[in-house]
């Protein structure tokens, strides 16, 4: 009987639900499996039982990240003393996994809702995998996996990749496109199915952004495992994707926001420049009020 935990979108591949984020196991072969993505920080032991109760003791052959993001790689250090395997990734991934540079920052400004305008607190920092990580080869393909390619799918990252199976055209997403609207926390928590682009909150070339949707889009994909949000497939998934290509700039880019009409630049060092953070009114006004009741809060503790 199949676990809660996890469900099977396609023939080998099994998508796993942590609080907000999916991670993706896929099976390679007779006696392999590959690990997409590694959720967040605290749950590796999740991951690490739901993987036991598919392919028992049997570690994966290896991880591959989607990208790097806080909530792409949360456990991923302590995966790696279960399992000390390769980790691979995009080589414009490589500066925020080696501890080179941190990412753009987070965009509060962008997409309206809770969840971006708190975007504020998430990690960006680079974390530092060392000699486990290793640059993705040149050709699109994916190591131990004969049947997928990789496609490099940037601007919600710059070295963002989706994963591929051509023969029966399912596709793992990764943040290129979700199927939540990921910025509304009512969302997040219902998990309303609604094909969307990336998380605006962490996207920071948005015209790279629209041409990746374009390129999974001409896939045509039969279904389609995200980053964030349920599977989905048929009719559906063909028809919120040609959507969201044709109207693009109105679906998923946000009028205002530090990246709306100027791309952070980056290369394999990172990040080389950003535009100017926007003034933000409502975060300023928040952080104010926040401030304020925890030193009222203080006080009255002193006082007591």
């Amino acid at each position: 009987m199949e676990s809660k935990a996890y469900t099977e979108i396609a023939p080998g591949v099994w998508a796993m639900k942590i609080v907000f984020v999916n991670i993706y196991m896929i099976t390679t072969g007779p006696e392999e499996w590959v690990l997409v993505d590694a959720g967040l920080k605290g749950s590796a032991g999740k991951i690490i039982a739901v993987a036991e109760e598919l392919f028992g003791e049997l570690p994966p052959a290896a991880i591959v990240l989607t990208h790097g993001h806080f909530d792409h790689t949360g456990a991923i250090k302590d995966l790696l003393q279960k399992w000390p395997v390769s980790v691979y990734a995009h080589p414009l991934e490589m500066p925020y996994l080696t501890g080179l540079s941190a990412y753009p920052p987070p965009d509060p400004a962008a997409g309206g809702g809770a969840v971006s305008f708190f975007s504020f607190l998430y990690p960006k920092k680079a974390i530092d995998l060392g000699e486990h990580v290793h640059s993705l080869p040149k050709d699109g393909t994916l190591p131990f996996s004969p049947d997928w390619v990789y496609i490099h799918t940037p601007g919600h990252s710059a070295g963002h990749i989706s994963l591929f199976r051509p023969q029966d055209k399912v596709l793992i997403a990764g943040d290129a496109f979700v199927t939540i609207k990921s910025e509304s926390l009512l969302s997040v928590i219902t998990q309303r199915k609604e094909l969307s682009g990336p998380p605006k909150y962490f996207t920071s070339n948005w015209l790279a952004a629209a041409m990746s949707v374009k390129k999974l889009r001409d896939l045509k994909p039969a279904v389609a495992g995200t980053g964030h949000g349920p599977a989905m497939k048929g009719d559906e998934l063909t028809q919120g994707l040609g959507d969201l290509v044709n109207d693009f700039q109105h679906l998923a880019i946000p009028a205002h926001g530090r990246y709306s009409h100027e791309p952070a630049k980056t290369n394999r060092k990172g990040v080389q420049h950003l535009p100017p953070a926007p003034f933000n009114k409502a975060l300023v006004i928040s952080l104010f009020v926040i401030s304020t009741a925890i030193t009222f809060s203080l006080v009255r503790k002193i006082r007591k």
